[in-house]
C-alpha cells in the first residue's frame, strides 16, 4: 500500500476508534479491567471511621498524633492485543470483512488502554509468530499499531492459537490482560489446555469475530467455496434443505465447543457478528466482567 493511502487510513481508524474510545468505553474499561493491587501514596491525620489496622505507627509515634496510610489502586496494567491474521480473517459477505472490524476493534482496545495510562503490546499470529510489537505507552506507538493492522503481510495462512498462547506466556513475564481477537475457526485439540495454561499466568480476554454467512448458507444452487487457508476448493449445493440443515448444525456445535472451551479456562468472551455494532457486544462484556470484580 502506497504511504499516503495507508496514512489516509490509519487517520481516518484513529477518528473513528479515539473517539468511541474515549466517550463510550473509557470508564468501562477501567472498570472491568482492574489494576493489579492497591500501593502507597500517602499520611494524612486519622479521621473518624478509619480502619486502624491503616496507622502509620511511625509518622504517629514522630507527631504523637494518630495519622493512616492511603492507598490507591495501581492503575497501570499491560495489554496484548493478540490478533489472528490467518487467511480466514479476509472472509466478508456484507459490508465489511472480518479483518476490518478486528482492525477497529483492536484500534478501540487500544487507544481505551492508552488513556488509562496502560502499555499496549502486539501479538500476530497465524499458524506461526507472525511479529511481535513490545508494550509501550503513547500515541505515536499506537499509531503504528493501526498501521501494522491496516498494512500486515502475513507469511503463513493457517492458524494455530495453542503455539501463539503458549508464546505469549513466554514472552511476557508480567501478568498481563490480553485479548485474543480471532475468528477462533481452529480445531487444534490442545486449544483447551493451552488456554487454561494462559489465564493462568494471564488474563485472557477472547473475542470471537464472524460472518453471518458462516453459520447460515443461502439456497443460492451449487457453489464453489474455497478454503482460505489452505486454498482448497469444494462444490456445495446450497439449493439442498439437508445440505443447510448439516451447515447450521456444524456452527451450533462449533460454539458449543468454543463455549465450554472458554468457561472451562475461565475466560471471558463475546462473540461479535461483522453485519451488527460491535460497541454493544464490547459494552456488555465490559459491564459483566466490572459486576465479576
Amino acid at each position: 500500500m502506497e504511504t499516503s493511502e495507508l496514512i489516509k487510513k490509519v487517520r481516518k481508524i484513529e477518528i473513528k476508534t479515539r473517539g468511541l474510545s474515549r466517550n463510550i468505553f473509557a470508564g468501562e474499561y477501567h472498570s472491568a479491567f482492574k489494576g493489579r493491587g492497591m500501593a502507597f501514596s500517602e499520611v494524612r491525620e486519622y479521621q473518624f471511621g478509619d480502619d486502624i489496622r491503616n496507622i502509620d505507627w511511625n509518622v504517629t509515634a514522630r507527631y504523637s498524633h494518630p495519622f493512616v496510610k492511603i492507598y490507591e489502586e495501581e492503575r497501570e496494567l499491560t495489554v496484548i492485543l493478540v490478533i489472528d491474521v490467518s487467511g480466514s480473517r479476509e472472509f466478508g459477505t456484507f459490508e465489511k470483512l472480518k479483518k476490518n472490524i478486528i482492525t477497529e476493534i483492536a484500534a478501540i482496545l487500544a487507544f481505551s488502554a492508552m488513556q488509562n495510562n496502560d502499555k499496549v503490546g502486539v501479538i500476530f499470529f497465524s499458524n506461526t509468530i507472525e511479529k511481535f510489537i513490545p508494550p509501550k505507552k503513547g500515541t505515536s506507538h499506537i499509531l503504528r499499531i493501526i498501521s501494522e493492522l491496516i498494512d500486515f503481510q502475513p507469511k503463513e495462512r493457517g492458524t494455530n492459537i495453542p503455539e501463539t498462547l503458549r508464546y505469549l506466556t513466554n514472552v511476557i513475564k508480567k501478568r498481563c490482560t490480553a485479548f485474543v481477537i480471532s475468528d477462533f475457526m481452529d480445531d487444534h485439540p490442545g486449544l483447551e489446555m493451552a488456554l487454561s495454561i494462559a489465564n493462568n499466568k494471564h488474563d485472557v480476554v477472547a473475542l470471537k469475530i464472524y460472518d453471518e454467512r458462516e453459520k447460515e448458507l443461502p439456497p443460492i444452487g451449487l457453489i464453489k467455496l474455497k478454503d482460505a487457508e489452505t486454498g482448497n476448493y469444494v462444490m456445495v449445493d446450497s439449493s439442498s434443505a439437508k445440505t443447510r440443515k448439516m451447515y447450521s448444525l456444524w456452527w451450533m456445535k462449533h460454539l458449543e465447543k468454543l463455549d465450554s472451551i472458554f468457561k472451562k479456562g475461565g475466560v471471558d468472551y463475546t462473540t461479535i457478528n461483522t453485519k451488527e455494532d460491535y460497541v454493544r457486544s464490547l459494552m456488555n462484556l465490559f459491564k459483566k466482567r466490572a459486576l465479576k470484580q
